[in-house]
């Protein structure tokens, strides 16, 4: 699979799908929708719970994943943003997340078959791994900037049961989205490893991986506060095959840091933004501004996230058809040792003496020193 994807990412440009939560609210559903008959005595309300409909509306899902695909989609995602133990404690269904992961993937993986098979075109599904609702950069209390609400490990073990459930589904790539703290895409992408470590899941290892990031606003960066060029440098390690940006921003906004996470990575780019504004216009300029990210060279792949439906993927799919992928730069940074904090440090030949982490020195400060051999970190942070 990784093989036919690329070989394709070089011939042509790829679409992604469109929104999935705007499909569903279009569907107008009640709670008894959500709970189907499986969770009919659940202590929680569920609706809005939009992941849980691959388990209680499988046909609903179904249908939406085959719009997108017959508007012209290569990739569908699974209905599985919020499908960690993390995002669906709100809802009291952690002991049911494999099972959602699982659905979710074999409902996607279905459409994109029965797509394949009428059309002779192949289509492909993106297993979804969203940002949880948790972040582990940024303190959930103004009170207490130290506190964190989630650890590493924990979000480790919540990706990787979302992984297996995603691979045993039939996913053809995992992609790890929306990504507003680095902190958590590299718990995920730790998870991935882990998992495909796994005897069982030995013979996945080559599957592709794609990451993409959320920038907030016109500033640039991520929420934890990095730069573009700073977030490429801090999943490279993963060596996804594509890397780029969705949500958050529309297409206009989105293209200058587009370019820029371009000229970082030899990865292939993606980029599925927003709808834009809700008028009568977002889809034309929505559209417009993906064709003219085609025509500049930027993507290899385009899509649509919030607000997006099967016509704008259409009209997309329409419009970037005529031209070329972006070609990846060959070694873009060769000889260059590359790290990142919130911006990026390119350390070449030329580059005078360079003093790493030297805040963080025990033999600076006795009190420093005390507290990190007492395990007290977050004092010393």
């Amino acid at each position: 699979t990784a093989i036919e994807i690329e070989a394709t990412l070089k011939q042509r440009i790829m679409v992604f799908d469109g929104g999935m939560g705007t499909m569903i609210q279009n569907l107008r559903l009640e709670e008894q929708d959500f709970r189907g008959s499986q969770f009919i005595d659940h202590p929680k309300s569920l609706k809005g719970n939009n992941d849980l409909l691959s388990i209680t509306k499988p046909d609903s899902i179904y249908e939406i994943h085959k719009a997108y695909l017959e508007a012209g989609a290569d990739f569908i995602e699974t209905n599985t943003f919020s499908g960690t133990s993390i995002a669906q404690a709100d809802y009291a269904l952690e002991a049911f997340v494999y099972q959602l992961n699982f659905e979710s993937a074999r409902i996607a993986k279905k459409a994109a078959v029965d797509v394949t098979n009428a059309t002779g075109v192949k289509r492909y599904v993106a297993g979804s791994i969203g940002p949880t609702n948790k972040t582990l950069s940024v303190s959930p209390s103004v009170e207490r900037p130290e506190y964190r609400n989630i650890t590493f490990d924990e979000l480790v073990v919540a990706y990787s049961e979302q992984t297996r459930g995603l691979l045993d589904g039939g996913s053809d790539v995992l992609l790890v989205e929306t990504i507003f703290d680095t902190a958590n895409a590299k718990a995920a992408l730790f998870a991935i490893q882990e998992v495909l470590d796994e005897e069982k899941y030995s013979p996945l290892r080559g599957i592709p991986i794609f990451v993409s990031g959320t920038i907030v606003d016109k500033s640039g960066r991520t929420l934890s506060g990095q730069t573009g060029e700073a977030f490429v440098i801090s999943v490279s390690h993963a060596k996804p095959m594509c890397l780029g940006l969705n949500c958050a921003l529309g297409a206009v906004e989105m293209r200058p840091f587009i370019e820029v996470i371009g000229n970082f990575t030899d990865a292939y780019v993606i980029c599925y933004p927003n709808a834009g504004l809700p008028n009568t216009f977002a889809k034309y300029l929505a559209v417009s501004i993906c064709s003219f990210f085609a025509a500049s060279g930027l993507v290899n792949i385009v899509g649509g996230c919030c607000g997006t439906t099967p016509e704008h993927i259409k009209a997309i799919a329409d419009a970037v058809r005529p031209h070329k992928p972006r070609t990846p730069p060959n070694n873009p940074h060769k000889g260059c040792l590359l790290l990142s904090g919130l911006e990026p440090a390119v350390i070449s030949s030329i580059t005078n003496f360079v003093n790493i982490g030297e805040r963080c020195n025990v033999a600076g400060s006795r009190r420093f020193a005390r507290l990190v051999q007492n395990g007290k970190y977050e004092a010393a942070l």
